[in-house]
């Protein structure tokens, strides 16, 4: 089973991208898994298989152990962990081809707590794959987009598994928005040129950060993608193709 799990900032838009890939999936004959990682979720735009608020939610770790509502996420990420065996048991009676897994809305609680390698290592690292969603409303700056480019690449350390970058919400940004972040995402040399003619401290500041990642080699492509008109959805489906199969199509299920 193929795993793509979805990362960003809150807002970003993972949600989404989850429900757009599932309908796209579907629609190509391709069944998956959904996967909801996030205990403090209300309403998700998408039916999930797998849920962790069957086993709690966000207000009950609240209520059992006293805690405010941080308090009470930073808790909630180490529960998951240990319910990890009976997600994992829920998600292989599935028996589908892919699982597409939501994380919670708090980057830090799922990228940066150690419970979170224990998470993906149980669930199957051998067979998974990352998307770090970059938020088009931050992307917009190059002083933003250097700091999206920046967190997208801590996260892919922490793990160092197969990684997508991908441009999420790209109907909310306006034709020359669009252009402009996707240029910034296949052409250093543009992202380069772009924080150069910001004089300010913040500038400054991402240009060293540019120089560091460029050196890191971290730079990669950016994938536009929309939940209102699916765009994106095949790229991503043919990045995971090229990385578990060769590029050969796995079958439908």
């Amino acid at each position: 089973m193929v795993k793509i799990y979805a990362l960003g900032t809150a807002g970003s838009g993972k949600s989404t991208f989850i429900a757009a890939m599932a309908e796209w999936m579907e629609k190509n004959d391709f069944m998956a898994t959904l996967v909801n990682l996030d205990p403090g979720a209300e309403e998700i735009p998408y039916e999930p298989d797998v849920d962790i608020r069957e086993w709690f939610t966000l207000t009950e770790v609240m209520k059992q152990h006293g805690l405010g509502p941080n308090g009470a996420q930073v808790a909630a990420a180490d529960l998951i962990a240990l319910h990890i065996s009976e997600i994992k048991d829920a998600l292989d009676r599935t028996d589908y081809h892919y699982a597409l897994i939501d994380t919670p809305g708090q980057l830090e609680l799922f990228a940066f707590r150690e419970s979170s390698s224990h998470i993906v290592q149980q669930m199957g690292q051998e067979d998974s794959m990352l998307t770090f969603i970059f938020d088009p409303a931050l992307a917009k700056s190059p002083e933003g987009f250097a700091s999206l480019l920046m967190l997208s690449t801590t996260v892919h350390f922490r793990f160092y598994l197969p990684f997508l970058n991908l441009l999420g919400k790209t109907d909310m940004l306006q034709p020359d928005e669009r252009d402009k972040i996707l240029r910034w995402g296949s052409s250093d040399e543009d992202l380069y040129n772009a924080l150069r003619e910001t004089h300010d401290m913040r500038g400054n500041m991402s240009l060293e950060v540019f120089k560091s990642l460029e050196l890191l080699g971290a730079y990669r492509k950016l994938i536009p993608i929309s939940s209102y008109d699916g765009e994106g959805m095949v790229d991503v489906y043919s990045a995971a193709q090229q990385i578990f199969s060769g590029g050969e199509d796995l079958s439908p299920e």
